[in-house]
């Protein structure tokens, strides 16, 4: 049952485990404890969430896993033709040097690795998909950035919108899931945020929480 005149979304959620320089990364802990938060803190009308899973950070190695998800979302999206819900693939990646949360607008078809990712894949100047064409090729969220990030940005959130994912794992998997999005009918956002030393577990936990309450509430 939605709220007055919307469908209700079902959103699933990722993060990722630990990488080069980063040995505890907060989105692993953010997801993780996002299903038990917002059973204690209850969930608006008309949002249902999702599965909550965890990535390992690496381009190939996170892909697999990643399409099993986004599959397995669109079949049980399927299964209940009868449900005119939403599904959105909401994607949580940490920026180490970050002050910040940012909301991704886009991905870009290239993967130029700083450093090897956890499985030592390091990619320079690949293009992600090769047969979406060269690495400047970019794919946009559906989801309207700029007014998810107002909309943060008024209940007190440091937020911006970005429209450069990097080229590491995140910007990998984002490309991936917009590109699967766009296929199936669903949508797709990826969100950067700081480590808890820039801003601490439980803002960031409130943070994510109000996220999902402000795409909930989206037409």
């Amino acid at each position: 049952m939605g709220s007055e005149g919307l469908p209700s979304v079902t959103i699933h959620v990722t993060g990722f485990k630990k990488f080069h320089g980063v040995s505890e990364n907060p989105t692993e802990t953010i997801v993780i404890n996002l299903k038990e938060y917002r059973k204690k803190n209850g969930l608006p009308k008309g949002l249902i969430l999702g599965s909550c899973s965890i990535l390992e950070t690496a381009g190939q190695g996170a892909v697999v896993p990643l399409y099993q998800t986004l599959q397995s979302a669109v079949s049980m999206k399927d299964s209940e033709s009868s449900n005119s819900g939403r599904v959105i693939w909401l994607h949580f990646g940490v920026n180490s040097g970050a002050t910040r949360f940012a909301i991704e607008k886009q991905a870009v078809n290239e993967a130029t690795f700083r450093c090897p990712d956890e499985m030592g894949w390091k990619p320079q100047k690949v293009p992600i998909i090769p047969a979406d064409g060269g690495i400047s090729q970019k794919r946009e969220t559906a989801l309207p950035v700029e007014e998810i990030t107002r909309t943060l940005a008024k209940m007190g959130y440091d937020v911006m919108t970005s429209d450069d994912a990097g080229r590491f794992v995140c910007n990998y998997v984002y490309y991936h899931s917009l590109r699967f999005a766009e296929q199936n009918g669903i949508k797709s956002l990826f969100v950067h945020v700081p480590l808890f030393l820039a801003i601490d577990e439980e803002t960031q936990m409130q943070f994510a929480a109000s996220l999902l309450e402000v795409l909930a509430s989206l037409n």
